[in-house]
């Protein structure tokens, strides 16, 4: 996906190093490192679910990890703490409705989880992010974004194999965890904006891409229009 690049005039008017920028940035620098270590070990937990795909569910897991290690270097570069308590309590739903569906064997609900919602939701974020990146973490978030396309066409391919006998569980699983990125969108406004990020453009895009995903699975424009409403209700 080509990204925008930041125009002089907004370049300008952020300062990534005043207490306003660095106090916003303590909190979504800590939400895109706890997203990279929920999605290392929910990877890990679902190469127990799928051995035949353990492999490439390791592989990715690995990346994720490397993620984590970037994001924290973006920190470390404006000199940013990471409030990670505020970023465990941001992704503590999505968290246990993994652990719960994991725990009942659920491999469609895991991966509309972490396959679909988690890795749409940062491919919106980080390129919402990039053209207004400090030029250190532009270069961190551009390399993984283009990773984590890898991952959720991983979770794509396999629903798609499997959709008939998924379709039910896919549709299940959505109206309780669409509502919930809403709530989390909601939660971070506010500091997404002071960093140039506006909720409606990360909204737009984790919909354009949550609905490719969904269409790309075997939903038709319809379904999807549906299953869309349900986190619009709660936005």
């Amino acid at each position: 996906m080509p990204q925008l690049e930041a125009s002089p005039k907004l370049e300008q008017e952020l300062n990534f190093h005043s207490d306003e920028y660095k106090d916003a940035y303590s909190r979504i620098n800590a939400i895109v490192i706890e997203g990279e270590q929920e999605a290392y070990e929910n990877y890990i937990q679902l190469a127990e679910l799928l051995p035949d795909h353990g492999e490439e569910l390791i592989r990715l897991s690995k990346m994720e990890s490397r993620h984590k290690k970037g994001f924290e270097a973006c920190g470390r570069n404006l000199e940013v703490t990471p409030d990670m308590d505020f970023a465990r309590e941001f992704f503590a739903q999505l968290h246990q409705n993994f652990q719960d569906a994991l725990a009942e064997g659920k491999v469609v609900t895991c991966l509309l989880i972490q396959s679909l919602i988690i890795e749409c939701f940062a491919i919106a974020a980080y390129n919402i992010y990039i053209p207004v990146a400090d030029d250190f973490a532009r270069k961190i978030t551009e390399g993984v974004v283009k990773d984590e396309y890898s991952h959720l066409n991983f979770g794509e391919e396999w629903l798609k194999a499997n959709f008939e006998a998924a379709r039910a569980e896919l549709e299940e699983a959505n109206k309780q965890n669409l509502p919930i990125v809403w709530q989390m969108l909601n939660q971070v406004a506010d500091d997404a904006r002071v960093l140039a990020m506006e909720k409606d453009a990360l909204v737009e895009d984790f919909m354009i891409a949550y609905g490719e995903a969904l269409s790309n699975i075997g939903f038709t424009t319809r379904d999807i229009m549906r299953m869309s409403a349900y986190g619009l209700k709660a936005a």
